[in-house]
Order: C-alpha cells, then sequence, then structure tokens
C-alpha cells in the first residue's frame, strides 16, 4: 500500500521538481510568490485592523473613566514600536548633563572657599548608565526584531492568537499550511537543490578554465540558487541592475547566510569567509568545485595575510567574478549596519556597494549564531510565511586621495545604511564574541572625567 501511494505521488513531485529547474535556468517567474506574499499583506492588514477594535472595545469597557489611561493602554497593547534601541529608550542627552544657569559672581574673598558637591548634576550621567545596563547599542543588535505589529506567528513578539474567533482560525489554517504543506515541500526542495549543486559543481569543476567554463558556471550557479530559494519562498526585488558589479569587489551588509542566496540568484561571485563545518561546509566544498573562492580560519593571524594576497590575485585578474564581501564580519539583525573592517578597502580598485534589507513580516532571517545552530535556522525560515527582501546595486564607489581605508570604508557604509534604510553604527560587530579592548574603555574613562572635571 505504501508503495502504491509512493509511486502515485513520484509523478507530480518529479514533475514539480523539473519544473522548478526548468524555469530557475531561464531566470523566469511566474508569480505565484508574489501573489502569495500579496495575499499574506491582506491577511495581516485584516488581522491587524481586528486586534485593534478588539482592544478598543476591551479598554472602553474597563477604562471608561480614566482617558488618559485608556490612551496609554492603547499605545503599549498596539502600536509600541519597539525597535532594539531606536525607541524603547531615548538618548537625546547621553553623557551630557542638562544645562544649567550660569551662577551669579561673587566677591572675591581672601579665605579658601569649601567646594560644595550638588549630587543633582550627576542624576543625568547615571541615567544614561542605567540606559547602557538595560539595552546598549551594540548587544541589542543581536537580537531578533520586535515587530509593530503581529504577523501571524507564535514566535514573534505579538501573541493575539486567541483575541477573536475569527483570529484564531486564520491563525489555525496558517499553522497547518506552514507546517503540513510548506515545510515537507520545502524540506524537499531543499534537498534536491544540495544534490543538484553539488553534483553540477563536481561535474563543472573538471572543465578548463576559461570564458566557456565561467558561461556554464553563471548558468549553473544560477539555476541551483534559484532552485534553493524557492525553498524559503524568496521573494527578492532588485533595483538598478545598471550598477550590478561584472568585477573587482562587492559589499554589502550582512543579516544572514541568505544574503549568499539572494545575490547569488541574480549574479555570480567568489565568496571569501570562515570556513565551516557542517551543511555550510558540504555547500563551501561544492562552490569551491566550480569556481575560485577564499575560506580562511577564523583568528589566525598567518591566514590573514595570506588572505589579503589572495585577495589582490583575485581582484588583479579581470577574468574572475566579483568577490562578495561582508565588511561586518558577523550577521547584524536587520536594523543596522556596524564597523566595516577596513581590509577589503585597501585593496584598491573600485569598490561595489549593496544594499539588503529584508521585510520581518514574513519571516525573521536574521541568524543569531550564539542561539541558533545551521539547522535550528534553516527550521525557523522553512517554517516562516517566505523571506522578502530588496537589493539596491549603488554606483561604484573610489578610493579619494589620501582617504585613508578606515574612512573609505566608513563612508562605503554610510551610503549603503542610507540606501536600505539602517541605522549607521560605528561599533565593531566583534564585540558580540569578545570583550571590549582595554584601550576602548580608557578612551570612555577618559571623556566621562573630562565632563565631570569642574571648570
Amino acid at each position: 500500500m505504501i508503495f502504491e501511494i509512493l509511486n502515485i505521488l513520484w509523478i507530480p513531485f518529479a514533475g514539480f521538481i523539473s519544473f522548478l529547474i526548468f524555469i530557475s535556468a531561464i531566470n523566469k517567474s511566474i508569480g505565484v510568490r508574489r501573489a502569495y506574499v500579496n495575499l499574506l499583506l491582506r491577511i495581516f492588514e485584516y488581522g491587524r485592523v481586528s486586534i485593534e477594535t478588539a482592544s478598543k472595545e476591551h479598554q472602553q469597557n474597563n477604562f471608561k473613566t480614566d482617558d488618559k489611561h485608556s490612551e496609554e493602554f492603547v499605545d503599549n497593547a498596539d502600536s509600541k514600536e519597539s525597535t532594539n534601541g531606536t525607541t524603547l529608550i531615548t538618548r537625546d542627552a547621553v553623557l551630557l548633563p542638562q544645562p544649567q544657569e550660569p551662577a551669579p559672581e561673587k566677591p572675591v574673598s581672601s579665605k579658601k572657599e569649601e567646594i560644595v558637591f550638588d549630587f543633582e548634576k550627576c542624576l543625568d550621567y547615571l541615567k544614561s548608565g542605567v540606559e547602557s545596563i538595560i539595552e546598549d547599542d551594540v548587544t541589542s543588535r543581536f537580537e531578533a526584531e520586535e515587530l509593530k505589529s503581529w504577523n501571524m506567528l507564535t514566535r514573534t513578539n505579538r501573541h493575539h492568537e486567541f483575541i477573536s474567533w475569527k483570529i484564531t482560525l486564520i491563525w489555525m489554517v496558517g499553522f497547518l499550511i506552514r507546517y503540513v504543506f510548506l515545510m515537507p515541500l520545502r524540506v524537499l526542495v531543499c534537498f534536491v537543490g544540495v544534490v543538484w549543486l553539488t553534483v553540477c559543481t563536481a561535474a563543472v569543476g573538471y572543465l578548463k578554465d576559461g570564458q566557456t567554463k565561467r558561461a556554464i558556471v553563471n548558468l549553473v550557479l544560477g539555476t541551483c540558487f534559484g532552485v534553493l530559494s524557492s525553498a524559503i519562498s524568496a521573494v527578492i526585488t532588485y533595483h538598478n541592475e545598471e550598477n550590478r558589479p561584472l568585477s573587482g569587489i562587492c559589499v554589502a551588509n550582512h543579516t544572514s547566510p541568505i544574503d549568499v542566496l539572494v545575490l547569488m540568484c541574480d549574479s555570480t561571485y567568489s565568496l571569501i569567509g570562515q570556513r565551516h563545518g557542517g551543511f555550510l561546509g558540504v555547500l563551501q566544498r561544492a562552490l569551491a568545485r566550480a569556481s575560485p573562492h577564499i575560506w580562511f580560519e577564523r583568528g589566525e593571524a598567518k591566514d590573514r595575510h595570506l588572505v589579503a594576497e589572495r585577495l589582490k590575485q583575485h581582484v588583479s585578474d579581470p577574468n574572475n567574478p566579483p568577490i562578495l564581501i561582508f565588511p561586518e564580519g558577523t550577521c547584524i539583525n536587520n536594523t543596522s549596519v556596524m564597523q566595516f573592517k577596513k581590509g577589503s578597502f585597501e585593496v584598491g580598485g573600485v569598490i561595489y556597494p549593496v544594499a539588503i534589507k529584508y521585510d520581518p513580516r514574513f519571516g525573521d532571517a536574521f541568524w543569531n549564531s550564539a542561539k541558533y545552530s545551521m539547522m535550528q535556522y534553516l527550521y525557523m525560515m522553512m517554517t516562516s510565511w517566505a523571506i522578502v527582501c530588496d537589493v539596491w546595486y549603488l554606483p561604484p564607489m573610489y578610493r579619494q586621495d589620501g582617504e585613508s581605508a578606515i574612512d573609505f570604508a566608513n563612508r562605503v557604509k554610510g551610503v549603503i545604511a542610507k540606501q536600505g534604510g539602517l541605522i549607521d553604527l560605528v561599533w565593531d560587530g566583534q564585540l558580540k564574541r569578545m570583550k571590549p579592548k582595554k584601550e576602548w574603555k580608557e578612551i570612555q574613562q577618559v571623556e566621562f572625567a573630562n565632563r565631570l572635571k569642574a571648570e
């Protein structure tokens, strides 16, 4: 009986996979995923209106005599915006005390006056310190981005599935669709995509280097990553395609390993990054068979010099594809751009900036590697509604005369942050893994002491 069912299901599944490979090979879309996303937006909007209506009715029944309390409750329950450090705590006067009125001049006296300590002047500094302890600008960037409204997923910051029977019904239907229908299908497509990528890159690896091999590699990788994008229902919109890099160095903000998939669906890149094991290691070894990539071990000083030399050699060859670099060195939660490492900006030549921004309403693309393994992350991706993002190819940028590599990196980072609507931060993303350097602490201590010093 089981074999008969498998024989019946084999034909439609084989046809479906063949169809995915075909449309990926010709780089076409039939619009099903975009129609699916538009339908989700309508459902989310209906859910938002229903939740707000139910909340207001509840508030009117319980807080009729206290309008002010009712308004505060509405703000806190329905429209509270909490985007990891942007609105929860105001930092308008961080480390800056409130201006004081100048004290009247006192007559000069020959006696030594006693210094009076005004404790009130320190309250602003205490407030700033407490705010930094509660929620600083660094650690909040390594937590999932909170949503302004609920997206029908129980793992997000809103839990309204039982606010009314209509919302409960929609949530239950969505749960069944995601876990019973979409997840098994996505796992199957992902497995087929990885096997297809491994087989194709192994076969292409035997070809002789040249323009013909590069053309075949572009076709193979475009097809394979097109199939893999179907495993997460990716809907990607590319802007300013005339700025798409053809060689040189391409730098982008980093939210997830999916960033590579998003960009490889549109063009072929060489990659540079840390050597991984497990699932990512399989993909790295498969890609290395077909095109030149640079993998290194994090923390090994010898590899840093070797990586810099290999990077220069790669860029100097115009026949090589553009090399994709994430200068932040770690994943940030889709709200900000943190410090760019200067290494890729010291090589020279042209830099192609790319801004990537995910729509968190359909699924959180951020990978918190300190909390989730790669397989847990893939599970979350395959049980999300979809992965929707925008990619902006920005005009090429060049290092100016007399400009340091650090200043050039900051200038490129600023352009990416502005285009992607991200917060531009100066902090090093590696603070996620290590303690602040002693020099950084000393600089903050000197700055704090100077501000407390009596004039």
